[in-house]
Protein backbone atom coordinates (compact mmCIF):
# COMPACT_ATOMS: atom_id res chain seq x y z
CA UNK A 1 0.00 0.00 0.00
CA UNK A 2 2.87 2.26 1.25
CA UNK A 3 4.57 1.81 -2.05
CA UNK A 4 1.48 2.52 -4.25
CA UNK A 5 1.24 5.92 -2.54
CA UNK A 6 4.60 6.45 -3.31
CA UNK A 7 4.16 5.75 -6.93
CA UNK A 8 0.87 7.58 -7.17
CA UNK A 9 3.12 10.43 -5.74
CA UNK A 10 5.80 10.39 -8.48
CA UNK A 11 2.89 9.81 -10.87
CA UNK A 12 1.14 13.07 -10.12
CA UNK A 13 4.88 15.16 -9.26
CA UNK A 14 5.41 13.93 -13.02
CA UNK A 15 2.06 15.01 -14.24
CA UNK A 16 2.88 18.37 -12.85
CA UNK A 17 5.72 19.00 -13.63
CA UNK A 18 4.79 17.79 -17.35
CA UNK A 19 1.85 20.33 -17.17
CA UNK A 20 4.13 23.05 -16.42
CA UNK A 21 6.74 22.44 -19.08
CA UNK A 22 3.34 22.44 -21.51
CA UNK A 23 2.20 25.38 -20.25
CA UNK A 24 5.68 26.85 -20.39
CA UNK A 25 6.63 26.17 -23.79
CA UNK A 26 3.29 26.77 -25.29
CA UNK A 27 3.29 30.45 -23.89
CA UNK A 28 6.74 31.04 -25.20
CA UNK A 29 6.35 29.56 -28.11
CA UNK A 30 2.29 31.19 -29.59
CA UNK A 31 3.53 34.11 -30.68
CA UNK A 32 5.91 33.02 -33.31
CA UNK A 33 5.33 36.44 -35.70
CA UNK A 34 7.73 38.13 -33.32
CA UNK A 35 11.14 38.82 -33.79
CA UNK A 36 13.70 36.10 -33.15
CA UNK A 37 15.87 35.75 -30.02
CA UNK A 38 18.19 33.60 -27.59
CA UNK A 39 16.37 30.60 -27.04
CA UNK A 40 14.06 30.71 -23.83
CA UNK A 41 14.27 27.69 -21.33
CA UNK A 42 10.60 26.50 -20.14
CA UNK A 43 9.62 28.44 -16.49
CA UNK A 44 12.39 30.73 -16.24
CA UNK A 45 12.62 32.09 -19.85
CA UNK A 46 15.84 33.61 -20.91
CA UNK A 47 17.05 34.40 -17.37
CA UNK A 48 19.93 32.41 -17.14
CA UNK A 49 21.43 33.59 -20.49
CA UNK A 50 21.88 36.96 -18.59
CA UNK A 51 24.92 37.56 -16.54
CA UNK A 52 24.20 38.29 -13.10
CA UNK A 53 23.75 42.21 -12.37
CA UNK A 54 24.50 42.98 -15.85
CA UNK A 55 21.51 43.00 -17.83
CA UNK A 56 22.31 46.07 -20.27
CA UNK A 57 25.53 44.41 -20.99
CA UNK A 58 23.73 41.03 -21.73
CA UNK A 59 20.84 43.04 -23.46
CA UNK A 60 23.60 45.10 -25.33
CA UNK A 61 25.49 41.52 -26.66
CA UNK A 62 22.06 39.98 -27.71
CA UNK A 63 21.69 42.69 -29.98
CA UNK A 64 24.98 42.07 -31.68
CA UNK A 65 24.11 38.58 -31.94
CA UNK A 66 20.40 38.73 -33.24
CA UNK A 67 20.24 42.30 -34.82
CA UNK A 68 18.31 45.87 -34.12
CA UNK A 69 15.15 44.28 -33.01
CA UNK A 70 14.81 40.74 -31.29
CA UNK A 71 12.78 38.69 -28.45
CA UNK A 72 14.07 38.09 -24.87
CA UNK A 73 12.02 36.03 -22.08
CA UNK A 74 11.65 36.75 -18.51
CA UNK A 75 9.82 33.56 -17.70
CA UNK A 76 6.97 33.41 -19.71
CA UNK A 77 6.82 36.84 -20.14
CA UNK A 78 7.81 37.95 -23.88
CA UNK A 79 9.72 41.37 -24.35
CA UNK A 80 10.69 42.81 -27.82
CA UNK A 81 14.00 45.04 -27.64
CA UNK A 82 14.73 47.41 -30.03
CA UNK A 83 18.68 48.75 -30.23
CA UNK A 84 20.14 51.17 -32.25
CA UNK A 85 19.14 54.90 -32.98
CA UNK A 86 17.26 54.48 -36.34
CA UNK A 87 15.25 51.17 -34.89
CA UNK A 88 14.64 53.21 -31.43
CA UNK A 89 13.54 56.28 -33.42
CA UNK A 90 10.92 54.32 -35.91
CA UNK A 91 9.30 52.57 -33.05
CA UNK A 92 9.24 56.09 -30.76
CA UNK A 93 9.14 59.25 -33.07
CA UNK A 94 7.68 57.53 -36.07
CA UNK A 95 5.18 55.29 -34.82
CA UNK A 96 4.62 57.49 -31.70
CA UNK A 97 0.76 56.13 -30.85
CA UNK A 98 1.65 52.65 -31.31
CA UNK A 99 4.47 52.23 -28.73
CA UNK A 100 2.78 54.61 -26.31
CA UNK A 101 2.01 52.05 -23.52
CA UNK A 102 3.83 51.87 -20.39
CA UNK A 103 5.34 47.87 -20.37
CA UNK A 104 5.52 45.85 -17.06
CA UNK A 105 7.76 46.83 -14.74
CA UNK A 106 7.10 44.03 -11.70
CA UNK A 107 9.16 45.71 -9.26
CA UNK A 108 7.31 49.39 -9.57
CA UNK A 109 3.99 47.56 -10.40
CA UNK A 110 4.18 45.26 -7.03
CA UNK A 111 4.01 49.25 -5.60
CA UNK A 112 2.09 51.42 -7.94
CA UNK A 113 -0.86 48.99 -9.35
CA UNK A 114 -1.13 50.96 -12.35
CA UNK A 115 -2.17 54.30 -10.41
CA UNK A 116 -0.34 57.51 -10.98
CA UNK A 117 0.96 59.64 -14.25
CA UNK A 118 4.55 57.36 -14.52
CA UNK A 119 2.68 54.06 -14.47
CA UNK A 120 -0.94 53.91 -16.30
CA UNK A 121 -1.90 53.55 -19.24
CA UNK A 122 -5.22 54.00 -21.49
CA UNK A 123 -7.67 57.25 -20.48
CA UNK A 124 -6.02 57.23 -17.23
CA UNK A 125 -2.46 58.05 -18.42
CA UNK A 126 -4.24 60.61 -20.91
CA UNK A 127 -6.27 62.33 -18.28
CA UNK A 128 -2.69 62.61 -16.04
CA UNK A 129 -1.02 63.57 -17.90
CA UNK A 130 -2.57 66.41 -20.18
CA UNK A 131 -3.69 67.52 -16.07
CA UNK A 132 -0.15 67.44 -14.98
CA UNK A 133 1.24 69.26 -17.31
CA UNK A 134 -0.96 72.14 -17.24
CA UNK A 135 -0.78 72.33 -13.44
CA UNK A 136 2.90 72.20 -13.64
CA UNK A 137 2.92 74.92 -15.92
CA UNK A 138 0.95 76.90 -13.94
CA UNK A 139 3.30 76.64 -10.75
CA UNK A 140 6.23 76.96 -12.69
CA UNK A 141 7.65 74.65 -15.23
CA UNK A 142 8.02 76.48 -18.77
CA UNK A 143 8.00 79.52 -16.95
CA UNK A 144 10.54 82.26 -15.43
CA UNK A 145 9.54 81.69 -12.14
CA UNK A 146 10.71 77.95 -11.94
CA UNK A 147 14.23 79.74 -13.57
CA UNK A 148 14.41 82.16 -10.38
CA UNK A 149 13.63 79.12 -7.96
CA UNK A 150 16.64 77.41 -9.47
CA UNK A 151 18.75 79.96 -8.75
CA UNK A 152 17.60 80.51 -5.46
CA UNK A 153 18.36 77.30 -4.55
CA UNK A 154 21.38 77.21 -6.27
CA UNK A 155 22.50 80.53 -4.35
CA UNK A 156 21.26 78.54 -0.80
CA UNK A 157 23.75 74.92 -2.39
CA UNK A 158 26.53 77.38 -2.60
CA UNK A 159 26.03 78.84 1.14
CA UNK A 160 26.02 75.40 2.34
CA UNK A 161 28.90 74.44 0.33
CA UNK A 162 30.92 77.52 1.57
CA UNK A 163 30.34 76.31 5.21
CA UNK A 164 31.95 72.72 4.54
CA UNK A 165 35.05 74.97 4.40
CA UNK A 166 36.72 72.82 1.88
CA UNK A 167 36.04 69.63 3.27
CA UNK A 168 35.75 66.38 1.52
CA UNK A 169 32.68 64.80 1.44
CA UNK A 170 30.11 62.39 -0.26
CA UNK A 171 28.00 64.55 -2.15
CA UNK A 172 25.29 62.49 -2.99
CA UNK A 173 22.44 64.18 -0.46
CA UNK A 174 23.64 67.27 -0.66
CA UNK A 175 22.69 67.03 -4.35
CA UNK A 176 19.82 65.22 -4.08
CA UNK A 177 18.18 68.07 -1.08
CA UNK A 178 19.07 71.20 -3.61
CA UNK A 179 17.35 69.52 -6.57
CA UNK A 180 14.68 68.30 -4.36
CA UNK A 181 14.22 71.60 -3.05
CA UNK A 182 13.67 73.21 -6.65
CA UNK A 183 10.24 70.18 -7.05
CA UNK A 184 9.03 70.22 -3.35
CA UNK A 185 8.01 74.04 -4.00
CA UNK A 186 5.46 73.47 -6.92
CA UNK A 187 4.62 70.10 -5.45
CA UNK A 188 3.90 70.67 -1.66
CA UNK A 189 4.50 75.00 -2.06
CA UNK A 190 7.67 74.81 0.49
CA UNK A 191 11.42 74.02 0.52
CA UNK A 192 13.18 72.07 3.32
CA UNK A 193 16.39 73.52 5.22
CA UNK A 194 19.39 71.29 4.34
CA UNK A 195 19.95 71.12 8.18
CA UNK A 196 16.57 68.93 8.43
CA UNK A 197 17.33 65.53 9.26
CA UNK A 198 13.81 63.93 9.29
CA UNK A 199 13.88 65.08 5.11
CA UNK A 200 17.49 64.06 4.41
CA UNK A 201 16.74 60.38 5.76
CA UNK A 202 13.95 60.67 3.36
CA UNK A 203 16.41 60.93 0.60
CA UNK A 204 18.60 58.73 1.62
CA UNK A 205 15.37 56.23 0.95
CA UNK A 206 14.76 57.30 -2.71
CA UNK A 207 18.63 57.19 -3.09
CA UNK A 208 18.49 53.81 -1.77
CA UNK A 209 15.32 52.59 -3.91
CA UNK A 210 17.10 53.43 -6.67
CA UNK A 211 20.38 51.89 -5.98
CA UNK A 212 18.48 48.60 -4.75
CA UNK A 213 15.96 48.54 -7.88
CA UNK A 214 19.24 48.38 -10.14
CA UNK A 215 20.82 45.90 -7.97
CA UNK A 216 21.03 42.59 -9.47
CA UNK A 217 18.55 41.57 -6.79
CA UNK A 218 15.92 43.70 -8.23
CA UNK A 219 17.15 42.66 -12.04
CA UNK A 220 16.20 39.16 -10.84
CA UNK A 221 12.70 40.83 -9.32
CA UNK A 222 12.13 42.61 -12.48
CA UNK A 223 12.72 39.16 -14.71
CA UNK A 224 11.04 36.68 -12.45
CA UNK A 225 8.74 39.11 -10.27
CA UNK A 226 6.93 35.22 -9.26
CA UNK A 227 9.42 33.58 -7.89
CA UNK A 228 11.42 36.46 -6.30
CA UNK A 229 8.54 37.86 -4.43
CA UNK A 230 9.07 34.69 -2.24
CA UNK A 231 13.07 34.64 -1.94
CA UNK A 232 14.15 36.58 0.74
CA UNK A 233 16.80 39.82 0.00
CA UNK A 234 17.47 43.59 -0.52
CA UNK A 235 14.69 43.32 -2.96
CA UNK A 236 12.05 42.76 -0.74
CA UNK A 237 13.03 46.60 0.99
CA UNK A 238 12.02 48.64 -2.38
CA UNK A 239 8.19 48.54 -1.35
CA UNK A 240 9.06 49.33 1.99
CA UNK A 241 11.36 52.24 1.06
CA UNK A 242 8.21 53.19 -1.16
CA UNK A 243 6.11 53.04 1.29
CA UNK A 244 7.87 55.23 3.66
CA UNK A 245 7.73 57.99 0.35
CA UNK A 246 4.52 57.63 -0.29
CA UNK A 247 3.18 58.10 3.42
CA UNK A 248 5.41 61.75 3.31
CA UNK A 249 3.15 62.33 0.32
CA UNK A 250 0.04 61.51 2.17
CA UNK A 251 1.17 63.98 5.49
CA UNK A 252 1.91 67.00 2.40
CA UNK A 253 -1.29 66.50 1.65
CA UNK A 254 -3.01 66.19 4.45
CA UNK A 255 -1.93 69.20 5.18
CA UNK A 256 -2.44 71.10 2.21
CA UNK A 257 -6.28 69.68 2.81
CA UNK A 258 -6.82 71.22 6.05
CA UNK A 259 -5.72 74.49 4.52
CA UNK A 260 -7.29 74.24 1.45
CA UNK A 261 -8.65 77.12 -0.08
CA UNK A 262 -10.59 75.99 -3.46
CA UNK A 263 -10.74 79.68 -5.16
CA UNK A 264 -6.30 79.81 -4.50
CA UNK A 265 -4.55 77.03 -5.28
CA UNK A 266 -1.03 77.62 -4.09
CA UNK A 267 0.50 74.80 -5.42
CA UNK A 268 0.37 71.42 -7.60
CA UNK A 269 -1.37 69.40 -4.66
CA UNK A 270 -4.26 71.98 -4.18
CA UNK A 271 -4.98 71.83 -8.20
CA UNK A 272 -5.64 67.92 -7.74
CA UNK A 273 -7.61 68.66 -4.83
CA UNK A 274 -9.40 71.22 -6.84
CA UNK A 275 -9.53 68.96 -9.95
CA UNK A 276 -11.12 66.18 -7.34
CA UNK A 277 -13.74 68.93 -6.14
CA UNK A 278 -14.73 68.99 -9.77
CA UNK A 279 -14.66 65.77 -11.44
CA UNK A 280 -15.83 63.55 -8.41
CA UNK A 281 -17.05 60.67 -10.58
CA UNK A 282 -13.90 60.52 -12.22
CA UNK A 283 -11.94 57.78 -11.39
CA UNK A 284 -8.70 58.99 -12.94
CA UNK A 285 -8.74 61.55 -10.55
CA UNK A 286 -9.25 59.69 -7.30
CA UNK A 287 -7.26 59.52 -4.05
CA UNK A 288 -5.14 56.90 -5.13
CA UNK A 289 -4.26 58.76 -8.72
CA UNK A 290 -3.55 61.91 -7.03
CA UNK A 291 -1.25 60.54 -4.20
CA UNK A 292 0.88 58.27 -6.70
CA UNK A 293 0.72 61.03 -9.47
CA UNK A 294 2.07 63.47 -7.15
CA UNK A 295 4.77 60.87 -5.73
CA UNK A 296 5.85 60.17 -9.28
CA UNK A 297 7.04 64.16 -9.08
CA UNK A 298 9.03 64.09 -6.40
CA UNK A 299 10.73 60.78 -7.15
CA UNK A 300 11.36 61.75 -10.41
CA UNK A 301 11.81 65.54 -9.91
CA UNK A 302 14.64 65.05 -7.25
CA UNK A 303 16.45 61.57 -8.81
CA UNK A 304 17.43 61.86 -12.03
CA UNK A 305 18.99 65.37 -12.26
CA UNK A 306 20.92 64.76 -8.68
CA UNK A 307 22.39 61.80 -10.52
CA UNK A 308 23.03 63.34 -13.34
CA UNK A 309 25.13 65.59 -11.46
CA UNK A 310 27.29 63.08 -9.43
CA UNK A 311 28.00 61.46 -13.09
CA UNK A 312 28.95 65.22 -14.06
CA UNK A 313 31.21 66.11 -10.74
CA UNK A 314 33.22 62.78 -11.05
CA UNK A 315 33.89 63.46 -15.30
CA UNK A 316 34.61 66.86 -14.38
CA UNK A 317 37.20 65.56 -11.91
CA UNK A 318 38.46 62.97 -14.19
CA UNK A 319 39.46 65.53 -16.93
CA UNK A 320 40.27 68.77 -14.94
CA UNK A 321 40.81 70.51 -18.48
CA UNK A 322 36.92 69.64 -19.13
CA UNK A 323 36.35 71.30 -16.15
CA UNK A 324 38.99 74.24 -16.53
CA UNK A 325 37.78 74.90 -20.24
CA UNK A 326 34.11 75.21 -18.37
CA UNK A 327 35.10 77.77 -15.73
CA UNK A 328 37.43 79.70 -18.19
CA UNK A 329 33.53 79.84 -20.46
CA UNK A 330 31.64 81.24 -17.25
CA UNK A 331 33.99 83.67 -16.70
CA UNK A 332 33.88 85.17 -20.33
CA UNK A 333 30.45 85.01 -20.73
CA UNK A 334 28.98 85.69 -16.88
CA UNK A 335 31.72 86.77 -14.93
CA UNK A 336 31.86 87.13 -10.96
CA UNK A 337 29.31 89.80 -10.36
CA UNK A 338 25.91 88.08 -11.49
CA UNK A 339 24.24 84.70 -10.69
CA UNK A 340 24.28 82.85 -14.09
CA UNK A 341 20.76 82.74 -15.66
CA UNK A 342 19.65 80.18 -19.00
CA UNK A 343 19.72 82.59 -21.49
CA UNK A 344 23.47 82.42 -21.20
CA UNK A 345 23.82 78.72 -22.72
CA UNK A 346 22.92 80.20 -26.08
CA UNK A 347 26.40 81.94 -25.40
CA UNK A 348 28.12 79.20 -23.85
CA UNK A 349 28.31 76.03 -26.51
CA UNK A 350 31.69 74.15 -24.96
CA UNK A 351 29.21 74.15 -21.43
CA UNK A 352 26.01 73.34 -23.21
CA UNK A 353 28.25 70.62 -25.18
CA UNK A 354 29.80 69.27 -21.67
CA UNK A 355 26.23 69.53 -20.26
CA UNK A 356 24.93 66.87 -22.88
CA UNK A 357 27.92 64.77 -22.94
CA UNK A 358 27.64 64.04 -19.40
CA UNK A 359 24.03 63.66 -19.98
CA UNK A 360 25.29 61.12 -22.79
CA UNK A 361 27.67 59.21 -20.87
CA UNK A 362 26.10 58.49 -18.00
CA UNK A 363 22.72 57.15 -19.84
CA UNK A 364 21.33 57.24 -16.28
CA UNK A 365 17.95 55.08 -17.57
CA UNK A 366 20.00 52.81 -20.15
CA UNK A 367 16.92 50.51 -21.18
CA UNK A 368 14.33 53.01 -20.27
CA UNK A 369 11.00 52.74 -18.83
CA UNK A 370 9.13 49.74 -20.34
CA UNK A 371 7.45 50.41 -23.21
CA UNK A 372 4.47 48.23 -24.64
CA UNK A 373 1.76 48.35 -28.04
CA UNK A 374 -1.14 49.42 -27.42
CA UNK A 375 -2.41 47.30 -31.03
CA UNK A 376 -1.43 45.12 -33.17
CA UNK A 377 1.47 46.67 -34.85
CA UNK A 378 3.67 45.56 -38.11
CA UNK A 379 7.17 46.97 -37.30
CA UNK A 380 10.49 45.79 -39.35
CA UNK A 381 8.63 42.64 -40.86
CA UNK A 382 7.61 41.43 -37.60
CA UNK A 383 3.71 41.69 -36.37
CA UNK A 384 4.41 42.71 -32.77
CA UNK A 385 1.00 41.65 -30.69
CA UNK A 386 -1.00 44.27 -28.69
CA UNK A 387 0.29 44.50 -25.69
CA UNK A 388 3.62 42.80 -25.91
CA UNK A 389 5.83 44.35 -23.24
CA UNK A 390 8.85 46.76 -25.79
CA UNK A 391 12.55 47.43 -24.50
CA UNK A 392 14.01 50.70 -26.44
CA UNK A 393 17.43 50.46 -25.39
CA UNK A 394 18.61 53.97 -25.00
CA UNK A 395 21.86 52.49 -23.53
CA UNK A 396 22.15 51.80 -27.64
CA UNK A 397 21.29 55.29 -28.89
CA UNK A 398 23.80 57.05 -26.61
CA UNK A 399 26.37 54.45 -27.84
CA UNK A 400 25.84 53.80 -31.32
CA UNK A 401 28.79 54.43 -33.32
CA UNK A 402 26.92 55.53 -36.44
CA UNK A 403 25.84 58.74 -34.47
CA UNK A 404 28.93 59.06 -32.11
CA UNK A 405 32.53 59.27 -32.81
CA UNK A 406 34.04 57.78 -29.94
CA UNK A 407 30.95 56.24 -28.00
CA UNK A 408 32.94 54.64 -25.34
CA UNK A 409 35.16 57.82 -24.07
CA UNK A 410 33.83 61.33 -23.38
CA UNK A 411 33.98 63.33 -25.66
CA UNK A 412 32.14 67.09 -25.45
CA UNK A 413 32.77 66.94 -29.42
CA UNK A 414 30.35 65.00 -29.70
CA UNK A 415 27.84 68.17 -29.42
CA UNK A 416 30.19 70.51 -31.23
CA UNK A 417 31.23 71.46 -35.00
CA UNK A 418 34.11 72.10 -36.75
CA UNK A 419 34.07 76.02 -35.76
CA UNK A 420 33.28 75.18 -31.99
CA UNK A 421 29.96 75.78 -32.05
CA UNK A 422 27.06 74.13 -30.30
CA UNK A 423 25.39 70.91 -32.76
CA UNK A 424 22.03 68.66 -32.12
CA UNK A 425 22.62 65.39 -32.34
CA UNK A 426 19.08 63.72 -33.13
CA UNK A 427 20.56 60.49 -31.35
CA UNK A 428 20.46 62.47 -27.82
CA UNK A 429 17.44 60.47 -26.18
CA UNK A 430 18.29 60.76 -22.13
CA UNK A 431 14.56 62.11 -21.65
CA UNK A 432 13.19 59.14 -23.73
CA UNK A 433 11.08 60.29 -26.98
CA UNK A 434 7.55 59.78 -28.13
CA UNK A 435 4.37 60.12 -26.50
CA UNK A 436 6.17 58.91 -23.07
CA UNK A 437 8.71 61.43 -23.10
CA UNK A 438 9.52 63.10 -19.75
CA UNK A 439 7.22 65.41 -18.69
CA UNK A 440 9.83 67.54 -16.60
CA UNK A 441 12.38 67.92 -19.50
CA UNK A 442 12.53 71.21 -19.92
CA UNK A 443 13.03 71.72 -15.78
CA UNK A 444 15.73 69.20 -15.65
CA UNK A 445 17.67 70.68 -18.92
CA UNK A 446 17.14 74.26 -16.86
CA UNK A 447 18.61 72.58 -13.67
CA UNK A 448 21.77 71.03 -14.79
CA UNK A 449 22.74 73.72 -16.66
CA UNK A 450 21.97 76.57 -13.50
CA UNK A 451 23.26 74.27 -10.87
CA UNK A 452 26.39 72.79 -12.45
CA UNK A 453 27.08 76.92 -13.87
CA UNK A 454 26.40 78.10 -10.42
CA UNK A 455 28.89 75.53 -8.39
CA UNK A 456 31.86 75.80 -11.43
CA UNK A 457 31.20 80.28 -10.92
CA UNK A 458 32.41 79.56 -7.27
CA UNK A 459 34.32 76.46 -6.87
CA UNK A 460 36.77 73.93 -8.27
CA UNK A 461 36.18 70.45 -7.62
CA UNK A 462 38.82 68.00 -6.40
CA UNK A 463 39.43 65.12 -5.08
CA UNK A 464 41.85 63.96 -2.38
CA UNK A 465 41.82 60.67 -4.37
CA UNK A 466 42.82 60.03 -8.23
CA UNK A 467 40.17 59.76 -10.50
CA UNK A 468 40.80 56.84 -13.11
CA UNK A 469 39.39 55.84 -16.05
CA UNK A 470 37.46 52.91 -13.81
CA UNK A 471 35.35 54.93 -11.51
CA UNK A 472 33.75 56.53 -14.04
CA UNK A 473 32.98 53.42 -16.52
CA UNK A 474 29.57 52.38 -16.27
CA UNK A 475 28.43 49.55 -13.71
CA UNK A 476 25.66 48.26 -16.32
CA UNK A 477 23.52 47.74 -13.35
CA UNK A 478 20.33 47.87 -14.91
CA UNK A 479 17.33 49.96 -14.23
CA UNK A 480 19.54 53.08 -13.48
CA UNK A 481 23.33 53.40 -13.92
CA UNK A 482 24.19 54.80 -10.59
CA UNK A 483 27.92 56.56 -10.05
CA UNK A 484 30.44 54.69 -7.81
CA UNK A 485 30.20 56.32 -4.04
CA UNK A 486 33.17 59.05 -3.80
CA UNK A 487 34.09 62.14 -1.85
CA UNK A 488 34.89 65.25 -3.10
CA UNK A 489 35.68 68.82 -2.14
CA UNK A 490 34.77 71.68 -2.89
CA UNK A 491 37.38 74.34 -3.40
CA UNK A 492 36.48 78.57 -3.53
CA UNK A 493 37.73 80.40 -6.34
CA UNK A 494 39.65 83.47 -5.94
CA UNK A 495 37.58 86.23 -7.08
Amino acid sequence: MKMDITWMSTLLLAFIISCVIYSSWNALYRRRSLPPGPTPLPIVGNVLQIERGKLVKSLTEFAEKYGPIYTIYFGHRPCVVLSGYETVKEALLDLPEEFSGRGRFPTFDNFFKGFGILFSNGERWKDLRKFSLTTLRNFGMGKKSIEERIQEEAGFLVAEIKSLKGKSVDPTILLLQAVSNVICPVVFGKRFEYGNQSFQQLLGLLGETFKDISSPWGQLQDMLPVFMNYVPGPHQRIVDHLNKLKKFVIQRVKMNQETFDPNCPRDSTDSFLLKQLQEKDNPNFDTNNTIMTILNFFFAGSSTVSITLLHGFILLMRFPEIQDKVIEEIDQVIGQNRIPNFEDRIKMPYTDAVIHEIQRFSDILPINFTHKVIKDVSFKGYIIPKGTDVYTLLYSVHHDPKKFTTPQKFNPNHFLDSNGRFKKNEAFMPFSAGRRVCLGEGLARTELFLFLTTILQNFKLTSKTKIVDEDIQHTMTGFANIPKVFEMSFIPRAL
